[in-house]
């Protein structure tokens, strides 16, 4: 339970710390890129070592794709409504709520995964990417003119509260779920995380950067893969 949580408090602290910097200050736009781009480098390591191997190892490729291609589908649908419903004017809740969409899978196979090989790269990945995601949500929420910073922070406080929740109660349950289950919801978690690389990280960290940010992508997925080995 303290491991969970400790791991929990991993993956919401550094999205609290990105929040309250994009609602505080405007970063340099070349920070911010290379600061996405090493967290989309991490985030692509941890997929392919911690989320989906384990699942075509135990599973094959069938149901382990199945699960990847229903994770990244579930992501896309949910992001497109969110859109459509918020509108662009609305851009930084639906980053928020695209925090909290992608971060319940990923959540859940962190606390599942330290049951077995202790998820230190889907940790790491999954921290370094909530830091640029949190700052552009929140930026973009204080450019707005009702802006209510107070509003604002209770909903990131909140979004990390139930990211926490999610570590702890899937490690909590991991025992009883099957680890051909455990497998697929890695898989799907991985599926969700590929959706968010390639529509939100990876084109808005080229956006704000330029060609360059794909050595920091390259950075970031280095730094995961040497801590997962």
């Amino acid at each position: 339970m303290s491991t969970a949580l400790l791991y929990g408090l991993g993956t919401a602290l550094p999205m609290l710390v990105g929040a309250v910097v994009g609602l505080r200050y405007d970063l340099p736009r070349p920070a911010l890129a290379g600061l996405m781009a090493f967290g989309a480098g991490a985030m692509v390591a941890a997929v392919s070592t911690e989320l989906f191997q384990p699942a075509f190892e135990s599973e094959g490729v069938v149901v382990a794709g199945i699960a990847l291609m229903l994770g990244a589908l579930v992501y896309v649908v949910a992001d497109h409504l969110i859109e459509n419903r918020l509108g662009p004017a609305a851009l930084g809740w639906a980053l928020m709520l695209g925090a909290l969409l992608d971060g319940i899978p990923e959540n859940t196979a962190l606390g599942v995964s330290l049951g077995a090989e202790g998820g230190l790269v889907l940790l790491v990945a999954i921290a370094v990417g909530n830091v640029p995601e949190a700052v552009a949500g929140a930026a973009s929420m204080r450019k707005q003119p009702s802006f209510d910073v107070r509003r604002a922070r209770l909903l990131w406080v909140a979004t990390a509260v139930v990211l926490v929740l999610v570590v702890v109660a899937a490690n909590a349950a991991a025992d009883s779920i099957q680890p051909q289950q455990i497998a697929i919801i890695q898989a799907f978690a991985g599926g969700a995380t590929i959706a968010v690389l390639a529509d939100s990280l990876m084109p808005e960290a080229y956006r704000e950067g330029g060609w360059w940010v794909g050595i920091s992508t390259a950075a970031g997925f280095l730094v995961a893969f040497a801590l997962g080995g």
